[in-house]
């Protein structure tokens, strides 16, 4: 488990979002947040420290939990889950916005063509991704979709089974954006995803 309270020098602080009235109030138990946290156990070797959050489909909640995130518990990453279709109470993109500094659009146009592999409706997402800075602290915030299969498939990309990529996730971009916002070195597990980064920005391999 990469979940650690010792502070090493690249741990980085993730923020885990939820979005759902129906889990939040109990009606049934979460699956996004063990969903994140499982896969980026699974892909990141870096330290990790996660700070979670179970919330209702309520802009002005959503919001606020981002900013406590990214501004008091300094988390370098924030990942929602849920909130981003076309009903009505689907307030999470809304939500996300008003927190932002700058968008990154193409997180959520990525997500959607991976999506759309699987089903029409992916157009329907409007999954967005946005960077929140203040004056001595950044964070990446990243929309994703409500189901775990769905969840997976964005963040790790779509592969053949001879491992050439159809279409490549969105994950493979975090660490490099994190590096240009001042973030912690993020490294991966290749069999899961592979960070991209130019040569330039890679560190020497340990010796």
């Amino acid at each position: 488990m990469n979940a650690s309270t010792s502070r090493h020098p690249d741990t980085i602080r993730i923020g885990l979002v939820s979005v759902s009235d129906r889990a939040s109030k109990g009606v049934y138990e979460d699956q996004g947040i063990p969903a994140l946290q499982a896969w980026l156990e699974k892909a990141v070797t870096t330290p990790i420290e996660f700070v979670t959050r179970l919330i209702q489909d309520d802009a002005p909640m959503i919001s606020a939990a981002l900013v406590e995130l990214v501004d008091v518990e300094r988390c370098h990453l924030v990942l929602t889950t849920g909130g981003t279709g076309p009903a009505r109470r689907d307030v999470t993109p809304e939500a996300t916005i008003t927190v932002a500094t700058r968008e990154m659009p193409g997180f959520g146009e990525q997500m959607r063509q991976i999506s759309l592999q699987f089903v029409p409706t992916a157009i329907l997402s409007r999954q967005v991704a946005v960077l929140r800075e203040t004056d001595d602290h950044a964070a990446l915030i990243i929309n994703l979709p409500g189901q775990p299969k769905a969840i997976s498939e964005t963040l790790e990309g779509l592969k053949r089974e001879d491992g050439s990529v159809v279409a490549s996730g969105i994950f493979a971009a975090v660490p490099y954006c994190i590096d240009l916002i001042g973030g912690p070195y993020i490294e991966t597990n290749d069999a899961v995803v592979k960070a991209f980064r130019p040569k330039s920005a890679r560190r020497p391999p340990a010796a």
